[in-house]
């Protein structure tokens, strides 16, 4: 092979190498839960080409609930490299939370196909299927993440894991027989208290305990106390946490609270006008089981 050839092929091969390369997502995953927007910000500004930069201030942004300027973030770095694992993973999170349902789920499960280790692709389409009522599907590619182990992934996501679990087996046991309540029920609170001993001052874990202890029966642990405390907390610490608004109007309901009841209800939706929760218990359907007010 003639010389010059030989060095445009490397050449190739490096350029190529280079633009499939992923970022240290793990690590930047856990500096995002650990800094401000302003701090993201400003560390962007420094080299508005570095993508494990604009990775950062984008997962910081999705952290702080401001999606369409996560967007930008995210679009930005695909005109720099298109083929970014991170980049699409975070344009199909916006659409998730857009509820662009269909343009999502195909992200995740190509990224998931290239990248079977990509974490954040399967707690996405977990939550995606969840919101489906799909609960099996969900629990599965939980248990995914839960087996890479927490060597492999970020803090937030392998809570998020343990979470979508307990979550999952919670309506699986609801809605299956009395078998189903049995082996699914039991295993509801120490998947949840599995997270809030790696995260105890997450709103995701908060949420999660306090829907538990909202919804379980008084036998298994139920306490309307317990729910009521965790709940507000998530809220303290994540004030756009549509759905921990939703689950405190449930318990104000049960309290026979019905103004308390309205007004969380109505701030849930103020702040996500389409989140499925909020929608299920206003319709009445209950399909992630509510409780109705009490007159």
């Amino acid at each position: 092979m003639p010389k010059r050839l030989i060095v445009l092929t490397l050449i190739l091969v490096l350029t190529l190498a280079q633009t499939a390369s992923a970022l240290d997502w793990k690590n930047i995953h856990e500096r995002a839960d650990q800094i401000s927007l302003a701090q993201a910000k400003k560390l962007s500004t420094q080299d508005p080409k570095s993508l494990d930069l604009l990775y950062l201030y984008g997962l910081v942004c999705l952290n702080a609930h401001q999606n369409e300027q996560a967007a930008k973030i995210f679009e930005w770095m695909l005109k720099l490299n298109p083929r970014s694992t991170e980049a699409r993973w975070g344009r199909a999170e916006v659409w998730r939370r857009q509820r662009k349902l269909e343009q999502s789920e195909k992200v995740f499960k190509q990224l998931i196909e290239v990248d079977p280790n990509f974490a954040p692709a399967y707690i996405s389409l977990a939550y995606l299927k969840y919101t489906r009522l799909d609960f099996k599907a969900s629990l599965k590619l939980a248990k995914r993440v839960k087996r890479l182990g927490r060597a492999q992934v970020d803090l937030s996501n392998y809570v998020r894991a343990y979470l979508l679990i307990g979550g999952n087996r919670g309506l699986l046991a609801y809605y299956g027989g009395p078998l189903a309540k049995v082996i699914n029920g039991t295993a509801v609170l120490p998947n949840l208290k599995k997270a809030e001993k790696l995260q105890p001052d997450s709103p995701a874990v908060l949420f999660g305990l306090g829907s538990f202890y909202f919804l379980s029966p008084a036998i298994i642990g139920g306490n309307i106390k317990k729910a009521e405390d965790y709940l507000r907390r998530a809220i303290e610490l994540d004030p756009l946490f549509a759905d921990a608004y939703v689950r405190l109007a449930q318990v104000y309901a049960v309290k026979g609270e019905k103004q308390r009841y309205e007004l969380y209800l109505r701030r849930a939706l103020e702040i996500d006008p389409q989140n499925e929760l909020a929608l299920d218990a206003e319709s009445g359907k209950c399909a992630f089981i509510c409780l109705s007010v009490q007159e």
